[in-house]
């Protein structure tokens, strides 16, 4: 089945997409942080005072957390289906929770997954892909030392990349390096995002922690009243910015309609991140005024409604291509973490 959206992008190199927000009430808002720096605040060469609101790194997050749906503690409804990994956490040989690739940091590479003491996801990720095994196999035997007798195999990127679309395509997206497997095996983030912020101000107010028992008691241990300053900020431009690496997802060479579902897959994760992502903080929910596809000239990005019920078509047109069942499941336990 034909779809506008991915007949409009045949053949070109990037799609860019910009969205225009505003803070839902007043505004101040209250950017990302970083420790002993702060708020990322620049200035361009022609003097205007930037902002950063949100990092490449937090927006991939975001980007991944609505393909989840909390209250059902499983994929959102259009994304059934969808192949990811999830780790079963077991101490003291009770159960205690889970985690998936969806929710790591790291997604396949997270220790959770690598240092599993049950299951198989990684012995097939490697023996499919064609990777040497590495620090992986050093740890989980026990071993010190690399093995210099080790053979230098031929690094396939498109088949690691078919590999991944089988057990978790959405470490296509959004980059994965198993370095624990290959120290070649990284793929970039496909689809990236950030917001800024231009011509900004900041806007400084403060409060104080009031102990009604104890006013002037031990701060230290949490007693008495404690001023604290904030600092916010104003502007007049806020933008979300997006790109998507068509050259490089077709660079995959991935199985019909692989490439088709990605992209209409990337565009449903910014559709609802703008619709309902954009709460980033007590202090920072935004919301989004106006999105606009940059090049190529004349798209646009499509609505909700078109993507969702694209969604499912295409899974289920990609399921022969996919893992067999589509949630590969392994166990970690606390011994694994203490290499027992």
């Amino acid at each position: 089945m034909a779809y506008g959206w991915i007949e409009a992008l045949r053949g070109l190199p990037r799609m860019l997409i910009e969205a225009d927000l505003k803070p839902v009430q007043g505004d101040r808002f209250q950017p990302t942080g970083f420790p002993d720096l702060g708020a990322a605040t620049y200035r361009l060469p022609d003097g205007t005072e930037m902002l950063l609101v949100e990092s490449a790194q937090s927006v991939a997050n975001r980007l991944e957390a609505v393909c989840w749906d909390e209250a059902a503690q499983d994929l959102a409804e259009p994304l059934r289906g969808l192949p990811y990994g999830r780790a079963r956490l077991v101490k003291a040989d009770e159960e205690f929770g889970f985690t998936t690739t969806l929710h790591e940091a790291h997604r396949l590479n997270s220790p959770y997954f690598m240092l599993a003491s049950q299951g198989d996801l990684l012995d097939r990720v490697q023996e499919e892909s064609g990777l040497q095994g590495g620090k992986r196999q050093r740890q989980r035997s026990g071993a010190q030392d690399e093995d210099a007798s080790a053979a230098v195999l031929h690094f396939d990127l498109a088949r690691l990349a078919r590999t991944l679309f089988k057990y978790d395509p959405n470490s296509l997206l959004h980059g994965v390096f198993l370095e624990k497997l290959d120290g070649r095996a990284r793929l970039q983030r496909t689809l990236s995002g950030f917001i800024e912020a231009r011509e900004v101000a900041p806007a400084t107010s403060g409060g104080v922690k009031n102990d009604r028992i104890s006013p002037s008691g031990d701060t230290s241990l949490g007693y008495g009243n404690v001023p604290f300053s904030r600092t916010e900020y104003v502007a007049q431009q806020i933008t979300a910015y997006f790109n998507l690496d068509l050259a490089q997802l077709r660079a995959y060479r991935l199985p019909d309609p692989g490439f088709d579902l990605l992209v209409t897959l990337a565009l449903w994760k910014i559709r609802v991140f703008l619709e309902e992502g954009l709460r980033l903080r007590t202090a920072c929910d935004l919301q989004c005024r106006e999105v606009r596809v940059t090049k190529p000239e004349g798209a646009s990005l499509p609505d909700r409604a078109a993507l969702e019920e694209a969604l499912p078509q295409l899974i289920e047109a990609c399921r022969p291509h996919f893992a067999d069942p589509p949630v590969s499941e392994v166990v970690w336990s606390e011994k694994a973490k203490k290499g027992s």
